[in-house]
């Protein structure tokens, strides 16, 4: 054989070679890969959930709700609240700001009272000359100053929360004053969504921040607004809502008001509303305001009128002296989930001022005696125009016994 031939046998046998070690690398390759995603598949299976979906969202299986899926922290730890920043370091303006004015006698009538009958059609029987703000509260420079709710409502709405309503402690008359026991809360009427067969109504929530608060029952949400508030700062929101109310505001000042300069200017917004521990009905920030939502019926049915302040230390003998103020409220009741109102809670936690003596229910005030309640409802319907309203009785309800009130 020539030396010729012979380096080419060579040189064929080298690239032989050098293909079969080519095609074993690519193959142990291959096998590599594919151990490496059998592996990771197993490990994220394991450590579940792995995308990015996944990690926020969860099957909500202890509300109920098969199909409806929610951030899994949809409300925070109890923790998180409570940590401490350089923003609480700051003075808070609004601290001891509140203008006190005491409750007086009912023989002495201060000013129109809240809450009252708000079903459409009622009319109080106090004659007046100051007319509620209609606008939406932001239209006239003011803001939210504080959150906080009644256990049941202080106000009455025909067929939506009265005495005819139910929750998991029943229900109150009318008149309703009790004779309470030491240290119960006065309640107030209740909605007619309480069902005690459905798990929504009755499966206990896990409260992080509210206090004291009840899957099933009734409560009256206030939003007190001020056009002297801190609107805008860190020291926006306050407790007591008089220190919100009056933040910028002084007696002096208070006193060359006129009552309707103070009813353009101070108000409440009232939404009513039952809780369930389902949180298709969640809803992230109450803390701004009333739900107003056109499809579902929230914030659509306004009823508006003058009255004052309220709470279980006034009733029809003795009045509050705050008057005359703006209320707009919620005709309706709704139903709003325990994890809204937990979420609220934190919310009032994160704070400059500390709001923890509104994270619980407040008593409710007796209603209102028509005597009490000024003559100058009105109403604000979807179109956000103004309608008043004429008729005086209850002839439009029918199914009924109502208290010689209404």
């Amino acid at each position: 054989m020539s030396e010729q031939q012979h380096a080419k046998d060579e040189n064929s046998k080298l690239k032989a070679a050098v293909c079969v070690l080519g095609l074993s690398t690519v193959g142990l390759l291959a096998s590599t890969i594919a151990l490496a995603v059998q592996n990771n598949s197993s490990s994220n299976a394991a450590a579940a959930p792995a995308t990015a979906e996944d990690k926020t969202v969860a099957t909500l299986e202890a509300s109920g709700s098969d199909n409806f899926l929610v951030p899994i922290d949809i409300v925070p730890e109890r923790a998180t609240a409570e940590i401490a920043t350089i923003f609480d370091e700051g003075t808070n303006v609004c601290a001891e700001k509140a203008i006190k004015l005491d409750n007086v006698d009912c023989i002495h009538m201060p000013g129109p009272q809240a809450g009252a009958n708000v079903t459409k059609g009622f009319k109080g029987l106090m004659e007046v000359d100051v007319v509620p703000n209609t606008k939406n509260y932001w239209q006239s420079s003011m803001c939210p100053v504080n959150v906080h709710w009644h256990l049941g409502t202080e106000h009455y709405s025909v067929g939506e929360y009265d005495e005819n309503g139910s929750g998991p402690n029943g229900n109150v008359g009318v008149p309703y004053r009790r004779t309470l026991a030491e240290g119960e809360v006065q309640d107030g009427f209740r909605c007619h969504h309480y069902d005690p067969d459905d798990e929504a109504y009755t499966r206990p929530y896990e409260w992080k921040h509210c206090i004291g608060m009840e899957v099933g029952e009734t409560y009256e949400v206030h939003w007190p607004h001020s056009g002297a508030g801190a609107c805008g700062t860190t020291y926006q929101y306050q407790t007591p809502f008089y220190d919100g109310v009056f933040c910028n505001l002084d007696m002096e000042t208070l006193q060359t008001l006129a009552p309707q300069d103070i009813a353009n200017a101070v108000g409440v917004q009232g939404q009513i509303f039952t809780i369930v521990n389902d949180d298709t009905y969640y809803y992230p920030d109450l803390i701004r305001g009333w739900i107003v939502d056109e499809e579902m019926g929230m914030g659509q049915d306004i009823a508006m009128y003058t009255g004052s302040t309220t709470g279980e230390s006034r009733s029809n003998e003795i009045c509050s002296s705050y008057s005359p103020i703006t209320w707009q409220v919620d005709r309706k009741c709704h139903k709003i989930s325990a994890s809204s109102f937990d979420k609220l809670c934190y919310d009032m936690k994160m704070q400059r001022d500390d709001m923890s003596d509104d994270l619980y229910a407040h008593g409710s005030r007796e209603l209102v005696t028509p005597d009490y309640v000024a003559n100058n409802q009105q109403t604000r319907r979807l179109t956000e125009k103004h309608e008043h309203d004429h008729s005086h009785g209850h002839s439009h309800v029918r199914g009924h016994q109502h208290h010689q009130w209404f």
